[in-house]
C-alpha cells in the first residue's frame, strides 16, 4: 500500500522529521511576509462582484451630473477589460476567479456593462454579453436570484436596485427598505424587526430613499413620514460613514450606497463623494476592486498564533513596532456603525472596520502570547476585550458577530465558530490571569458549551457561520467548523461530543490523505453555483486539511483508547499529505473558503500558509505521542 494511504508505525519518525523541516520552511515564508510595521497585511482576492459594483457607482454618478465625463474613465475601461478576462467559461461570474459562477455577481456584472455603454464606455463584448445572458437565462434569472436569498433583504434588494439603475428591471421589482427606522436609536434597532442584518444600515437608508423617490406614493401618514425623515437619515449615513469613506472598508456596501444617492439625485452629497474617493483609492493596478481592503489584524492575530503553535518559537516576531500597532488596533470609544462599546477589535486597522467576535478572541489570544503580556497596557487592554466579549454573549449561549440580540437573519445570530473562538480566548484569560474564582467568565462559558453541544450535528460536526466550501451542498463547510469548534472549545466540551467531532473528521478525510476541497481545485468550473454533482474525486485543500490536522493534534493525547491510534494514524497520513503539497507549493495559492458579508466568497493569499504553519507547529507539539 502506498505510504501516504496508511503510513506505518515505523514511518512516523520520518514523517515528523519532515513536519520539522516544513515548518522552518513556512515559518520563514509566513515573517518574510511581514511589513515594515512588523505585522502582516495579506492580500484580499480580486472579486468581480465589487468589480462590478464600483463601475456601477461610477457611471451613477456621471448619469446624475448629466455628462459623459472623462474624469472616471481611466478606472471605468479598466474594470471592464478585468472583467472581460475573467468570465467562467460558462458564460456567468463568481464571485472571484477561482469561484463557480452565480446568480448574483453575474447580474452585478450585467448592470455594470450596461451602465457603462450608457455612460459612452465599451462594456462587455457582444459574444460576453450574451454568453452572460444565456447563462442567466439557464440559472432561473429573477426567481432564482430571490430564492437564493430568501426573506434577507440585505443583499437581494441593492442587487435589484443596482439592475432598476441600469434599467434592466422596473423599480416595482425593488422592495421598499424602511429607512425611516434609522432615526431610531441604535440600541432600538433590535426590537423593530429589519429586514437586513446589522451591518447593513448604511445601504438600508441609501437605497430605501433611491426606492422611495423613484415610485408613485398616495399620500398616507408613512409617506408622510418617510419624507419627515430624509434629512435625519441622511445625517445617519453621514455620522456612520468611516474617514477612509469606505463603509466597513467594503467596496461592494460603498458602491451601493453611492450609486443610490445618485440614483435619488444626491450625487453629489458629502457622503457619495467619500465614497468615490474610497473606489478610487481602493482600484489594484489591474483593474479589479477587492471586496474589502484588507484583514490586516485578522491575519496578523492569526499569524502570532502560528507561530506560537511551534514549541521551538523563539517570539521574534515580538517586537514593541508590533506590539504598539496591535494595541493601537483595539476600539477605545463607541462604535458610530453598530453602537459597540469599547474595548473589541475588528479585522483590520483602517477606520472602516466594527469590532466583532472573531477578530477581537484572535486578538487577545495574540496578545497573551507575547513577552510583554504582563505589561500594563497590554494587561488593561485584555481586560477591556474579554469585558467586551462577556458582554456581548447572546442569551442564547452563543455569540454573534457585531451586536447582541440580532437573531433575525443568519449573519446576525449565535454561530458556532465565533462561539468556539470567544471560549478559547475567555478560557485563556482565566489561565493568564489566574482568574480561576471568576464566577461571571465560569457562567459564560458554561452557556457557550451549552450552546454548541445543542448546535453540534447527529454525524458529529459543526458548520461555521463565516466560512463555506463551494463544491458543498448549500456552501456548508463542516471541515472548517468542527475543526474550529474541537480546537478552540475542546478545553470545555464533552467527552462526548469530542469523540463525535473527532470521528467525523476521521470519516472526511480524503483518500489522498488530506482534507476539504472538491472539484474547484482541479480547475473545472460547473454549470451551475455547485459542483456537488460532477463525479469527480476530491482533492483536498491546503487551508482546510491544514486546519482538520490542528483540530486532532490538539485533541489526540486526552482522546480514549480506541480514538487515539486511527487518530494519529490520521494525523500522519494528514503530516504527509501537507508536507508534500507544500514541496510543490500548493499553500501559494489560496482557496475561496471565505464567506464575506451577505455570503459573498473571497480567498486570502496568507490562509494556506498560516494555516499550515498552526498545523504543524501543533503537530510537532505532540510529537512524542506520534512517534
Amino acid at each position: 500500500m502506498d505510504p501516504i494511504c496508511s503510513p506505518a508505525v515505523d514511518e512516523a519518525k520520518d514523517v515528523l522529521a519532515d513536519a520539522r523541516r516544513c515548518l522552518d520552511r513556512l515559518r520563514g515564508e509566513l515573517l518574510d511576509q511581514r511589513n515594515e510595521q512588523h505585522h502582516w497585511t495579506g492580500r484580499l482576492s480580486d472579486s468581480a462582484l465589487s468589480t462590478a459594483t464600483a463601475i456601477s457607482a461610477y457611471c451613477a454618478v456621471m448619469r446624475y451630473r448629466n455628462e459623459l465625463s472623462d474624469q472616471w474613465r481611466s478606472e471605468i475601461d479598466a474594470g471592464i477589460a478585468w472583467l472581460q478576462n475573467h468570465q467562467n467559461d460558462d458564460g456567468g461570474f463568481g464571485d472571484t476567479d477561482r469561484s463557480h459562477s452565480n446568480i448574483a455577481t453575474s447580474y452585478l456584472v450585467l448592470a455594470a456593462s450596461t451602465l457603462a455603454t450608457e455612460c459612452g464606455r465599451p462594456g462587455l463584448s457582444q459574444q460576453s454579453r450574451d454568453d452572460l445572458q444565456e447563462w442567466l437565462d439557464t440559472a432561473g434569472g429573477l426567481p432564482a436570484l430571490r430564492a437564493r436569498y430568501g426573506t434577507d433583504q440585505t443583499f437581494v434588494v441593492p442587487i435589484l436596485t443596482n439592475m432598476a439603475i441600469a434599467g434592466l428591471v422596473p423599480w416595482t421589482e425593488v422592495a421598499q427598505l424602511p429607512f425611516e427606522a434609522a432615526v431610531l436609536p441604535q440600541s432600538w434597532y433590535r426590537f423593530v424587526g429589519l429586514p437586513v442584518v446589522s451591518y447593513a444600515i448604511p445601504a438600508l437608508v441609501a437605497i430605501g430613499q433611491a426606492r422611495f423617490f423613484a415610485g408613485h406614493h398616495a399620500w398616507s401618514p408613512i409617506s408622510w413620514l418617510r419624507r419627515a425623515t430624509v434629512r435625519r437619515t441622511l445625517a445617519t449615513l453621514l455620522r456612520m460613514q468611516p474617514s477612509s469613506g469606505g463603509y466597513l472598508e467594503a467596496t461592494p456596501l460603498t458602491a451601493f450606497v453611492t450609486m443610490a444617492l445618485a440614483s435619488s439625485g444626491r450625487g453629489d452629497h458629502p457622503v457619495a463623494l467619500a465614497g468615490l474617493r474610497f473606489l478610487k483609492d481602493s482600484q489594484r493596478e489591474e483593474g479589479a476592486w477587492p471586496i474589502d481592503t484588507n484583514l490586516a489584524t485578522w491575519v496578523t492575530s492569526l499569524a502570532v498564533n502560528a507561530l506560537r503553535a511551534d514549541p521551538e518559537d523563539d517570539r521574534a516576531w515580538c517586537t514593541d513596532t508590533w506590539r504598539s500597532w496591535h494595541l493601537r488596533c483595539q476600539h477605545r470609544q463607541q462604535h458610530a456603525f453598530t453602537g459597540a462599546q469599547p474595548g473589541g477589535w475588528g479585522w483590520t486597522d483602517l477606520s472602516g472596520a466594527v469590532p466583532d467576535a472573531d477578530d477581537t478572541p484572535a486578538a487577545l489570544i495574540a496578545i497573551m502570547a507575547s513577552e510583554t503580556a504582563d505589561a500594563a497596557d497590554c494587561r488593561q487592554a485584555c481586560e477591556q476585550g474579554a469585558d467586551w466579549l462577556l458582554r456581548l454573549q447572546n442569551r442564547d449561549g452563543g455569540w454573534p458577530t457585531f451586536c447582541r440580540g440580532w437573531g433575525t437573519l443568519p449573519f446576525d445570530r449565535s454561530s458556532t465558530d465565533l462561539t468556539a473562538h470567544a471560549l478559547r480566548a475567555l478560557r485563556g484569560f482565566r489561565i493568564w490571569t489566574r482568574g480561576g474564582s471568576d464566577r461571571r467568565i465560569e457562567r459564560a462559558m458554561n452557556r457557550g458549551a451549552a450552546f454548541l453541544a445543542e448546535k453540534q450535528r447527529e454525524d458529529g460536526a459543526w458548520l461555521p457561520l463565516w466560512f463555506g466550501n463551494q463544491d458543498n451542498p448549500d456552501d456548508e463547510n463542516p471541515i472548517y467548523g468542527t475543526s474550529r469548534v474541537l480546537l478552540d472549545a475542546g478545553g470545555v466540551l464533552s467527552p462526548n461530543a469530542i469523540a463525535s467531532g473527532t470521528e467525523h473528521l476521521l470519516r472526511s478525510q480524503n483518500p489522498d490523505g488530506g482534507w476539504g476541497g472538491g472539484a474547484s481545485l482541479t480547475g473545472q468550473n460547473a454549470a451551475s453555483e455547485h459542483a456537488s454533482s460532477l463525479k469527480l474525486p476530491p482533492t483536498s485543500s491546503v487551508e482546510e486539511s491544514a486546519l482538520a490536522l490542528e483540530a486532532l493534534a490538539s485533541l489526540h493525547d486526552s482522546l480514549p483508547a480506541d480514538l487515539r491510534n486511527p487518530t494519529r494514524l490520521a494525523i500522519l497520513r494528514g503530516v504527509r499529505w501537507l508536507t508534500e503539497s507544500v514541496a510543490d507549493g500548493r499553500h501559494r495559492t489560496a482557496w475561496p473558503i471565505g464567506f464575506y458579508f451577505a455570503k459573498l466568497w473571497y480567498y486570502e493569499d496568507l490562509y494556506p500558509l498560516i494555516f499550515a504553519c498552526a498545523a504543524l507547529g501543533r503537530v510537532l507539539q505532540h510529537e512524542p505521542h506520534l512517534r
